[in-house]
């Protein structure tokens, strides 16, 4: 029994000492306070944008050809009917109707100029018949007058002379009135012949257009050219064409049937993150229709003129992703979510950015857990973490909001404010001298190798390799530094903020 006692003692005692323990150091560390720890690994910069999965090849779908021809004065024409989008077709399977309501009172207006040709020519002929007619009979009659005039001088050869002069007088204007007459027929006849080809070749023309347009019309109804998905075509506006929509003669396609083997993601950067986007830069997407689905792909193409979107003040930059292999879930209008990996730094230390505040001459640090505020220097950030090249250790703990009693934490790492400051100085007197200079700083990509880097020089302008003497003569190798300081200014900054909103 007494045994029993002291066992059960015991175990009390361990119990009591056990909630003691766990009390206190329950107590050292408030649970509502949050802390990050410095990282150590891989660290990525990243443009994020959203875009719209494309066909990066695809067969149009187009109105009759012959719309945009010389003869075919139609214009715009409307849709009038045309099956869903996303519809499996084969090839000469039915697609749209085009409206034929302006075409066909175009088609009368040219069937009366037709029949007004053909009646004009059927005239003409009428008329050259009955002159021509006419013109034959005073021929006869001028011949009988000549040959008249010539028995008159004949039988007048044993009469006095001055009725022999006068009957040859008589002859000689007769055989004169008969050439005259002759040589008007003829003219006459070349007159009307020109005259009725003329008319006939106006006739033949108009034929021909009648018959084109008379043919085109036929084709309003649309047949798909292959196989495939029916995909409405996008207008310049965004807007896709449907029915209703209009068609010009140099616009003329309906809708198109893309290659679903061969994907593309077509996005817009805006002209602050434009100058980081490159063609070869990997690409990490997802899809909003299949959330637990991701893909890669590569950008391959980056637009060297800016243009703005509708209802947007925003000037930003068409790019294009190639997705890399093919998936058969994937659809042509998808929204994506597309992350361009702009640059890679290797086996660097990073903390979210929430745990860097600014002093008020800009000057960045961190709180420890440990007790102490640490100037720290910054180099490139993302949208969610900054590197840090001076300051921390890959494990430490920090606040991600200003403690209590912040005042109080013991200060480390003044001598590096100077090192902080001299490369806001750099940045500040590269940004004054791409001011004065009145054009965008120019430099060399980093990781060429000596060919790439001769033929990348040889493809710059004169005024860019300039540009590049003169900044390398301005700052030296301090303009790689003013580099990183502008991160760590444009964190600071963001710091502020974080500070002010709290």
């Amino acid at each position: 029994m007494k045994r029993t006692i002291i066992i059960t003692s015991v175990v009390v005692a361990v119990a009591i000492v056990a909630m003691i323990v766990i009390s206190r150091l329950s107590s050292k560390e408030d649970p509502g306070i949050l802390f990050a720890e410095v990282r150590q690994g891989d660290f990525e910069i990243v443009v994020t944008t959203t875009g719209e999965l494309q066909a990066e090849f695809s067969t149009d779908i187009k109105a009759p050809e012959g719309l945009s021809s010389r003869n075919m004065r139609f214009g715009s024409i409307k849709i009038q009917d045309l099956i869903p989008e996303g519809t499996e077709v084969k090839a000469g399977d039915y697609v749209a109707t085009l409206d034929r309501s302006s075409v066909d009172n175009t088609l009368k207006d040219e069937l009366d100029r037709l029949e007004s040709l053909e009646t004009d020519l059927l005239k003409k002929q009428l008329d050259t018949t009955i002159t021509l007619g006419n013109l034959r009979d005073d021929l006869v009659n001028l011949k009988f007058n000549m040959e008249e005039a010539e028995i008159t001088l004949e039988q007048s050869k044993y009469e006095p002379p001055t009725t022999i002069r006068q009957a040859q007088i008589s002859l000689d204007k007769a055989q004169r009135a008969y050439e005259q007459a002759l040589s008007n027929y003829d003219l006459k006849v070349r007159q009307a012949r020109a005259d009725i080809r003329d008319t006939e070749i106006q006739l033949t023309k108009q034929r021909r257009k009648v018959q084109e347009m008379e043919d085109i019309i036929k084709k309003f109804v649309i047949s798909a050219p292959s196989d495939g998905m029916v995909i409405y075509k996008r207008e310049w506006g965004g807007a896709k064409r449907k029915v209703g929509s209009e068609i010009s003669p140099w616009d003329p396609v309906v809708a198109t049937l893309p290659d679903l083997s061969s994907m593309i993601s077509k996005t817009y950067v805006n002209e602050i993150d434009v100058s980081k986007v490159k063609v070869g830069q990997e690409v990490r997407l997802t899809v909003d229709a299949f959330p637990e689905k991701s893909y890669t792909g590569v950008v391959t193409s980056v637009a060297n003129i800016g243009e703005q979107l509708p209802n947007t003040d925003a000037k930003v930059f068409e790019v294009i992703i190639k997705v890399d292999g093919s998936d058969p879930i994937l659809r042509p209008s998808m929204t994506t979510g597309n992350q361009i990996i702009t640059q890679t730094f290797s086996d660097v230390l990073y903390v979210p950015l929430e745990t860097v505040f600014a002093t008020s001459d800009s000057i960045p640090m961190v709180y420890k857990k440990d007790g102490t505020r640490q100037v720290v220097v910054l180099g490139e950030s993302n949208e969610n973490d900054v590197i840090v090249e001076q300051g921390v250790k890959a494990g430490e703990r920090l606040y991600l909001s200003i403690p209590e009693g912040a005042d109080k934490f013991k200060l480390q790492g003044e001598d590096l404010i100077a090192t902080v400051k001299e490369r806001k100085r750099l940045r500040e007197e590269e940004d004054k001298f791409q001011q004065q200079n009145g054009r965008k700083r120019v430099g060399i990509p980093a990781n060429m190798t000596p060919e790439q880097m001769r033929e990348y020089i040889q493809n710059l302008t004169p005024e860019q390799r300039e540009s590049i003497r003169q900044q390398r003569g301005a700052a030296g190798t301090g303009m790689g530094q003013g580099r990183a300081g502008a991160a760590a200014s444009d964190t600071s900054a963001r710091q502020q903020v974080v500070i002010r909103n709290r």
